[in-house]
């Protein structure tokens, strides 16, 4: 009988925090619900040209790409950084990088079969990073090599890709390997 009173004590205050909670968060759904913009009237097309300059602005929309956020002074300084062009990858792949002419600091990557929108991200490492958090996609880039990743999928979609500068430091690393870490001298 303790046992019970002691658990109704010290769940009735919880459930009465938790009811008070959704209580809060019930009203800001409410608000944001009327803070919706009204509907936009379409006006009726004209004819066939009306039509065909509809459907050309919307594929001019997709070609440029998703509306992008201003990147900051890191971000940036990594976007510097990005070897672009087409870069050579294992098992006959390739990657094509370059800059989003629209969008400072924003790449598009391409290759068979994806296509993304990709922006820098700050690392500590110093690695250079390129996210398109949309599509769950990563290029990672390090001094000898770069890869393409799929995160949503689990996937690596290129490996082993190396631009001109890449692979003079992987041939250099070929010639002269840095010491290993797990030896002792």
């Amino acid at each position: 009988m303790k046992t019970l009173i002691a658990t109704l004590m010290i769940a009735a205050p919880l459930v009465a925090i938790s009811h008070s909670a959704v209580a809060q968060t019930a009203p800001k759904a409410k608000t944001a619900a009327a803070k919706k913009a009204p509907a936009v009237k379409k006006a009726p097309a004209k004819g066939k040209a009306a039509a065909a300059a509809a459907a050309g602005a919307g594929a001019a929309a997709v070609a440029a790409g998703p509306a992008s956020a201003a990147l900051g002074t890191e971000e940036l300084a990594v976007a510097e950084r990005v070897h672009k062009g087409r870069i050579a990858c294992e098992l006959g792949a390739y990657v094509n990088v370059n800059a989003d002419t629209a969008n400072p600091g924003y790449f598009i990557v391409d290759g068979r079969g994806f296509k993304y929108h990709m922006a820098p991200v700050k690392t500590s490492t110093g690695t250079v990073r390129l996210e398109d958090k949309a599509a769950g996609a990563v290029w990672l880039q390090i001094a000898n090599k770069s890869m393409l990743m799929n995160q949503k999928a689990g996937q690596r979609l290129a490996d082993e890709c190396m631009s001109p500068e890449q692979q003079q430091v992987a041939e250099a690393i070929r010639k002269n390997p840095p010491p290993s870490l797990l030896d002792s001298k």
